[in-house]
């Protein structure tokens, strides 16, 4: 919350930018830079979208969604590295296993965990972009999926129950759930006649929109500035789903954003199959050779050197990223600025 409360105030440092053209004084403040802050996650978001492209497999991508029961939940809110963790996993072993049985083949799976609604209650789930086939087992050629569906939902609910419940009890076993075997059981002997929600969308239009669309889920906290729409002595009034909007107490507002602070040093993107990193070098340069024209070699890291421009600075990033250039002058456009320090603000 410190963090989030000084975000490009005076209170991190900054300076001014002075315009020789026209003798305006813009002050620009420094980030605190918390991937939870709303304001923090653009340039990175860009980065990461511009990164992910160079091992998009040119091939239709489907979004699979996997999520917890409510019962979990009071379980997830106090265990969130064990719960996580294992929420990651089985969802990615279930994807995997499928491809092998169904397939016969690897499929590239990239994980990104959420775990609110559109009201900031807790929702734990992960969103999965899943190639719409695999790298045959023998690696010898590509086996594509059918563009209406992946897998059969039910088949995907009911694999990834009994995956994760059977971790779960593993992370009993283990002791790293504070919770004792009666109330364990109690807990979970119901989970197991439950149906679980997992749902996959239509595929994407093209593969270059694949991580576009991704790229709106990976840096997205629980909530955006532009969805706020008042704060005053009634409480916070923000925007929900269909135009609609709900007002809370600040207390209960800040309560339901602080539950979706994760855990220090917790990783919210992996990738899984062809798209783990031990299968870069190895798995996924054969799919991409298989799935390139033979007139177009594949994406190397040398061959991408060569062809990227050189962009030294983040404020080279930032305008190649998104467009913005914050080396031109937002009154009049001129190109001659002069950085003072913040006392400057002082002069007029």
């Amino acid at each position: 919350m410190r963090a989030i409360e000084t975000c490009r105030t005076a209170v991190l440092g900054g300076h001014v930018d002075l315009c020789l053209d026209c003798g305006a004084k813009t002050p620009s403040y420094n980030s605190c830079r918390n991937r939870h802050c709303p304001k923090c996650q653009g340039l990175e978001q860009a980065e990461w979208i511009d990164a992910r492209k160079e091992r998009t497999l040119p091939v239709h991508h489907f979004h699979v969604v996997f999520t917890l029961p409510a019962e979990l939940r009071p379980l997830a809110m106090a265990h969130q590295e064990v719960v996580y963790a294992i929420l990651f996993r089985e969802a990615a072993r279930t994807l995997l296993e499928l491809g092998e049985t169904h397939l016969d083949a690897t499929l590239g799976v990239t994980e990104v965990l959420h775990t609110w609604t559109r009201t900031l209650t807790y929702h734990p789930h992960v969103h999965c972009i899943v190639t719409g086939g695999g790298l045959a087992l023998d690696g010898q050629r590509w086996v594509k999926t059918s563009k209406k569906y992946l897998f059969p939902v039910k088949v995907l609910s009911r694999l990834f129950r009994g995956k994760f419940l059977a971790a779960l009890k593993q992370a009993q076993v283990a002791g790293e759930l504070t919770i004792s075997d009666r109330d364990f059981a109690m807990l979970i002997g119901p989970l197991y006649r439950k149906d679980w929600v997992a749902y996959a969308k239509r595929p994407f239009g093209s593969a270059e929109r694949v991580f576009e669309y991704l790229g709106r889920y990976t840096h997205r906290v629980g909530i955006s500035n532009q969805r706020l729409l008042a704060c005053d002595e009634r409480g916070v009034r923000f925007l929900t789903k269909n135009g609609q909007s709900v007002c809370l107490p600040p207390e209960e507002f800040i309560r339901r954003f602080l539950q979706h602070v994760l855990p220090f040093g917790f990783v919210k993107i992996r990738h899984y199959g062809l798209l783990a990193p031990a299968n870069v070098k190895t798995k996924l340069e054969v799919a991409l050779r298989l799935l390139s024209p033979p007139e177009t070699p594949p994406r190397t890291d040398a061959t991408l050197e060569l062809a990227a421009p050189e962009m030294s600075t983040w404020e080279d990033r930032l305008l190649a990223l998104t467009g913005i250039d914050v080396r031109i002058c937002r009154h009049c456009g001129g190109s001659r600025l002069e950085k003072h320090a913040l006392s400057a603000l002082d002069t007029g």
